[in-house]
């Protein structure tokens, strides 16, 4: 006979007992990050119950299985209420896999290592900012809070950090779904993002040189189909989060760079998409324009953290399935996160945002989001983005960083729009039409893509 140490109820009565008292801290049987300093194992951290689904659910969903319309009630306080809405209404169904307990499949190998060597160098400065513990300067890279005491902190670790690497070039595709399953709308569009403060792969140092003021430089533009071919647009995030961004666009029909306002990060870059520039990595506005920050829940979740990339696939694109013509979600992975933290915060910059909140569900291994979800001014559901994380492997296939480690990084996304029914159905892709190819940390991205010059010459 197996006698358990831990009962089924422990861990819940240990996320309980920290709610309650405010306590912070991940691991319930030992530290987290300790732990995976030691070992880069984080199995130790967690009981039984905890390190799988089997477990958790007493055998009723187990991995392997596919949690659908049929069994989603045993699960349903794993997930996002709107991904519980797919599943038992739409026909979502979502592939359990094995949970992840070796730390090194979670991350992009760079930004770990800098997380490690920096742990515990970062705070908040008297005006919110995540300085450097001692010396009051910038941010010098990894996760600045991997283990986060505030809701703020978790925040910090989303917005600073976004992409995980120096640069990042994504090919992606977009499907824009009306409430009946047709595709109304197909963009391919190119993003690109270049880190400017707490770089982990540059021989120069954490900081660009002439570039500390500034966090990091986005663009993205439109490459087909041929009315839309040449919409740019550049995001510019300053390192000071209580500024706002600065968004310039470029529109072939009026051959012009234009500045776009503040308010433009709630409104649909192109028609047909549902994907706000605020969406982007749950945490695309500077954290400081956002407020109120508060821890709502902690505990175990389901999420996409694993087995999404599709290397095996035609251009690393997945199959489809569910809503009203079988074609509403990518097939995709969720695994069983053994702790989660769940965080709200309130637009308090935007007086005039459509949005009263958002809520964001964090998984305390890698601090990725997992699920998140916007309220309108009434407080009902509004919109959920979701995205599937993967390490780029699958099988024999790797698709390498710069360095020859297994990429990781997200690979698919959902955004759903539940009051008016529309899905965007977005996925990163090998390269689109034009030859613009997925690959991470290459030079010279600046000039070639994040300028106003530039944003103009590939509008051309």
């Amino acid at each position: 006979m197996h006698i358990k140490k831990y009962d089924f109820d422990y861990s819940r009565r240990h996320f309980m007992d920290k709610m309650a008292k405010g306590t912070m801290g991940a691991g319930v049987l030992s530290s987290l990050w300790p732990l995976i300093a030691e070992s880069g194992d984080i199995a130790k951290a967690y009981p039984e119950e905890l390190q799988s689904l089997e477990a958790y659910t007493k055998g009723k969903v187990k991995e392997g299985d596919y949690v659908t319309a049929d069994n989603v009630e045993h699960v349903k306080d794993l997930l996002a209420p709107i991904t519980y809405q797919e599943v038992s209404q739409m026909g979502r169904r979502i592939k359990i896999v094995p949970q992840t307990t070796d730390i090194t499949k979670l991350y992009p190998h760079d930004f770990l290592e800098a997380t490690l060597k920096n742990s515990g160098k970062g705070v908040l400065d008297a005006d919110g900012n995540v300085v450097v513990k001692g010396t009051g300067k910038p941010w010098i890279g990894g996760m600045p809070f991997p283990d986060p005491q505030s809701g703020l902190e978790a925040f910090a670790n989303l917005g600073l950090t976004a992409g995980r690497h120096d640069e990042t070039q994504y090919a992606a595709k977009d499907w824009d779904l009306s409430a009946e399953g047709e595709v109304e709308y197909e963009y391919e569009l190119a993003a690109c993002e270049k880190t400017a403060v707490g770089r982990v792969s540059d021989q120069e140092g954490p900081y660009w040189k002439g570039h500390e003021d500034k966090l990091r430089y986005t663009g993205v533009w439109f490459v087909s189909p041929q009315d839309v071919s040449g919409t740019s647009f550049l995001n510019t995030i300053l390192y000071d989060q209580r500024k706002f961004p600065t968004l310039v666009g470029y529109i072939p029909a009026f051959k012009r760079v234009r500045r776009f306002p503040t308010n433009q990060r709630f409104e649909p870059l192109v028609p047909g998409i549902t994907v706000f520039l605020s969406d982007f990595w749950a945490a695309g506005d500077p954290m400081l324009t956002w407020g109120n920050y508060k821890i709502v829940g902690r505990g175990p979740f389901l999420g996409g953290q694993s087995d999404n990339w599709r290397g095996d696939q035609e251009n690393w694109i997945a199959p489809t399935h569910g809503g009203p013509k079988g074609n509403t979600f990518w097939d995709s992975s969720f695994e069983f996160c053994p702790e989660v933290l769940v965080v709200e915060a309130e637009p308090t910059g935007y007086p005039r945002a459509p949005v009263s909140k958002k809520r964001v569900w964090i998984d305390m291994r890698n601090m990725a989001y997992i699920s998140y979800m916007t309220f309108d001014r009434k407080g009902e559901m509004w919109k959920s983005f979701e995205a599937g994380f993967s390490q780029y492997k699958r099988g024999d296939l790797v698709f390498p960083d710069w360095n020859g480690n297994p990429a990781w990084g997200p690979t698919w996304v959902h955004s759903h729009d539940v009051q008016s029914g529309r899905m965007s159905r977005l996925a990163i892709a090998e390269q689109l039409s034009n030859g613009y190819r997925s690959i991470n940390d290459q030079p010279g991205v600046y000039d070639k893509y994040l300028t106003a010059q530039a944003i103009r010459r590939l509008g051309i």
